[in-house]
């Protein structure tokens, strides 16, 4: 099983992290039957062990090892290439033995050691881009990855800093990271419209009701694919309920994602 990031447009969805019973199941079951009837590339993500949680005792999924079990048995019962995220330069090799497609979170898109470890692994990798950064300081993310040997990156927008507790999307940042990077580059509507901090007791909260006209946005603004959080029940997600898309309303969204997304690039040769 391959999975790469150069095809266009293609989708990366799951839920926030991995979790019990049959979410990961009904998720991949969904995401294969999205595949077979739009004809997009489509790579299920769930992240393992969420280290990056706004408060200490904020669910963080089963842990690398537990969760790795998981991703490999939907990965055999659905046969869709798998993502997840890591978080330590350990954590790279043992996650390549199992998934098809490594992500470093926003907030460690500087950490060299661990950019460098996960384009040695040989998969694609996605980075996420700082929720502080220029999209042109991505470069430097990319080239770090890059000298691992990987040649199959992408880097994905997931909304700048605005003040405290909100994030905004600059749909000019789509041309400038494709030009910094040389990159294929997604869009994270669902963490787009994250508010850190302004959940419940400190947590992040969101409003997911702003995921659809982001994303028309950035399939109109040069977006090569889309990276979308969704869960069968949002309001119980262990991990940013507020912001996944639920699960039965994904596909619709995403036919209109893909029209607007087709319209945009009708005789760019593209």
């Amino acid at each position: 099983m391959t999975w790469s990031f150069r095809a266009a447009p293609l989708l990366v969805a799951g839920p926030c992290v991995v979790e019990e019973g049959d979410v990961l199941a009904r998720v991949a079951d969904r995401i294969a039957a999205i595949r077979a009837r739009l004809g997009i590339p489509v790579c299920r993500k769930a992240s393992c062990d969420k280290a990056n949680r706004a408060r200490l005792g904020s669910p963080r999924g089963p842990g690398l090892e537990a969760g790795l079990e998981a991703l490999a048995r939907v990965k055999r019962s659905s046969g869709l290439p798998v993502l997840t995220d890591i978080h330590e330069v350990a954590h790279a090799a043992l996650a390549a033995q199992v998934v098809d497609a490594l992500q470093v979170p926003a907030f460690l898109s500087r950490q060299t050691d661990l950019l460098v470890a996960a384009g040695s692994t040989g998969l694609p990798v996605n980075v996420k881009k700082g929720q502080w950064m220029a999209p042109e300081v991505m470069r430097g993310a990319v080239e770090k990855v890059r000298s691992g040997g990987c040649r199959d990156v992408a880097v994905t927008e997931r909304g700048t800093a605005f003040g405290y507790g909100d994030l905004i999307v600059d749909m000019r940042s789509f041309t400038r990271l494709r030009e910094a990077t040389q990159a294929r580059v997604l869009f994270d509507a669902t963490h787009s419209v994250q508010q850190p901090g302004r959940g419940t007791d400190g947590a992040s909260g969101g409003e997911r009701q702003h995921v659809p006209a982001l994303l028309l946005a950035a399939a109109a603004a040069g977006a090569d694919g889309f990276f979308l959080e969704t869960h069968p029940n949002p309001d119980r997600a262990l991990s940013d309920g507020d912001t996944q898309w639920p699960l039965d309303s994904l596909e619709a969204l995403l036919m209109r994602a893909l029209d607007v997304w087709r319209a945009s690039h009708r005789g760019s040769g593209d």
